[in-house]
């Protein structure tokens, strides 16, 4: 088996985090109900992470990409549960001197592309409302 990237590392610790702490699901949506299987956890973290044998390339590729897309919106269930919004920034204040500054006061910059989607989505919003 190949070796594991940094990324892949960072989801499979954060799926087996959430088997230490009662918080991991099976199933799609998690209907399956809570993991009691340390066996069935690591399967689960390997697969999230694109990291199983089982798959082919694309298909882990895709599982990744799915994975880090839940992390970035705070759609696991360790972000639920411990309140997390989101990891790091994004969308929001730039944090790192890198990025301008220790307490830069501009927003973070955003492509055209994701300033059209976000007005999209305020306007799905609005529609919904009323």
């Amino acid at each position: 088996m190949a070796k594991t990237s940094m990324s892949q590392r960072k989801t499979m610790g954060r799926v087996m985090h959430e088997y230490a702490h009662d918080e991991l699901k099976s199933g799609p949506r998690g209907k399956g109900g809570k993991v009691r299987s340390r066996r069935q956890a690591v399967a689960i973290a390997l697969k999230e992470a694109g990291a199983s044998k089982y798959d082919s390339k694309s298909e882990n590729k895709r599982h990744l990409a799915r994975s880090k897309r839940k992390e970035a919106t705070g759609r696991t269930y360790q972000q639920e549960t411990e309140g997390k919004a989101r990891v790091g920034a994004r969308g929001k204040r730039e944090s790192t001197p890198a990025m301008g500054g220790r307490n830069a006061k501009a927003p973070a910059r955003r492509s055209p592309r994701q300033r059209a989607a976000a007005r999209r989505n305020i306007k799905r919003a609005n529609a919904r409302r009323g």
